[in-house]
């Protein structure tokens, strides 16, 4: 379907000269605060030569707008949470500071309550591993509770394997909440650090002293990856990597590490920008860019499989006795089989020989 300035898309908007300056005035000026300032005026320099050489006058709609300009700065950045986004609806004036309002608050909990706070999936798997599918990490104030009652019921397995697949990310707290249960609770460990260059602050992150459910300890944990998982996933991840309190399986992360806001530039427009940077304290790098590098580096459809078998072979060599090495013996050749089928159906899937 053609687009034309006076035929946008259904639910977008047409653009004209003066909307077009005025979006990419106010994202030239806000990338001063953007947290690395000579990338910041390479970005700037680059949008000021492309509008004065007639640049952007084929952007005929907001989105097409919107997804031009990301990608250009993140081309330009290498920066993947550098983000244009168009809005159909007018944007609020929001200041930085505004207290949220309790009836949107309540809102948000209602509806990831709906969600069980994004804990996915809970199970007891075969040979005694448990298994926690987690899709983002929410608020602690939101999800506290349900983690509680996700590691007292995985508490008495032998083996953990936490999914971050499908996580996008979250809030920084619930990562070092969640960390706080797969470490000792003395002495705290020192997680990471965000360093904002806005205020010249650096805020670190610590394991809690207390958590509401029981902790998991001497036990192997194995953390599930994919070029999906990015952010507070990826910062999850990779600080215990660094720790060596777990083995990453699966693929690459996306390579987020910088946080930020969002900053209004007009009524349709808006942009997320980073204002910060995760220092961990143990490599004193991060994850941006590069992503968080899996342990056991598989397809991201047999991560858990194979995760999975890793596990019950560990535990036998381990010396597993009685019934739980039977349940171990037994369990082996099923999971076995699976990762042999799903090998098949992927090789199979990419019209490769089977």
């Amino acid at each position: 379907m053609a687009v034309s300035a006076s035929n946008p898309l259904p639910g977008d908007m047409s653009l004209d000269r003066a909307t077009l300056e005025a979006v990419l005035g106010s994202l030239v000026a806000q990338l001063d605060s953007y947290v690395f300032p000579e990338v910041a005026e390479k970005i700037q320099s680059d949008l000021e030569q492309r509008w004065s050489a007639g640049g952007y006058g084929d952007m005929t709609g907001g989105q097409q707008l919107a997804d031009t300009l990301t990608a250009q700065l993140q081309q330009l950045s290498g920066d993947r949470n550098l983000q244009l986004h168009f809005s159909p609806a007018p944007l609020p004036h929001l200041e930085p500071e505004t207290a949220p309002d309790p009836e949107e608050l309540d809102r948000q909990y209602q509806a990831s309550r709906r969600r069980n706070f994004d804990l996915n999936k809970i199970e007891r798997l075969g040979g005694n591993i448990g298994y926690i599918q987690l899709f983002s990490f929410e608020p602690p104030e939101f999800a506290g509770d349900a983690l509680a009652a996700a590691m007292t019921l995985v508490a008495h397995t032998d083996a953990l394997i936490l999914d971050l697949r499908h996580n996008q990310g979250g809030s920084p707290a619930t990562v070092a909440l969640l960390c706080s249960y797969l470490l000792p609770a003395h002495p705290p460990v020192h997680l990471n650090d965000l360093y904002w260059s806005e205020t010249d602050e650096t805020h670190q992150w610590w394991t809690v002293p207390y958590v509401a459910g029981q902790r998991y300890l001497n036990r192997p944990v194995f953390v599930l990856t994919s070029p999906a998982t990015f952010s507070a996933a990826e910062e999850f991840a990779y600080n215990l990597q660094a720790l060596k309190r777990a083995t990453v399986v699966g693929e690459t992360t996306r390579g987020g590490a910088n946080p930020g806001r969002g900053f209004r530039l007009h009524d349709h427009f808006w942009v997320f920008m980073p204002m910060g940077q995760a220092i961990n304290p143990v490599t004193g790098s991060n994850w941006d860019g590069t992503g968080v590098l899996p342990d056991v580096k598989v397809p991201t459809e047999i991560a858990l499989e194979t995760a999975h078998l890793i596990l019950l072979n560990q535990l036998l060599e381990a010396g597993a006795e009685g019934s739980a090495r039977r349940e171990l013996e037994e369990t082996l050749p099923r999971v076995e089989r699976s990762l042999q089928q799903r090998r098949q159906d992927l090789i199979a899937n990419l019209g490769g020989p089977t």
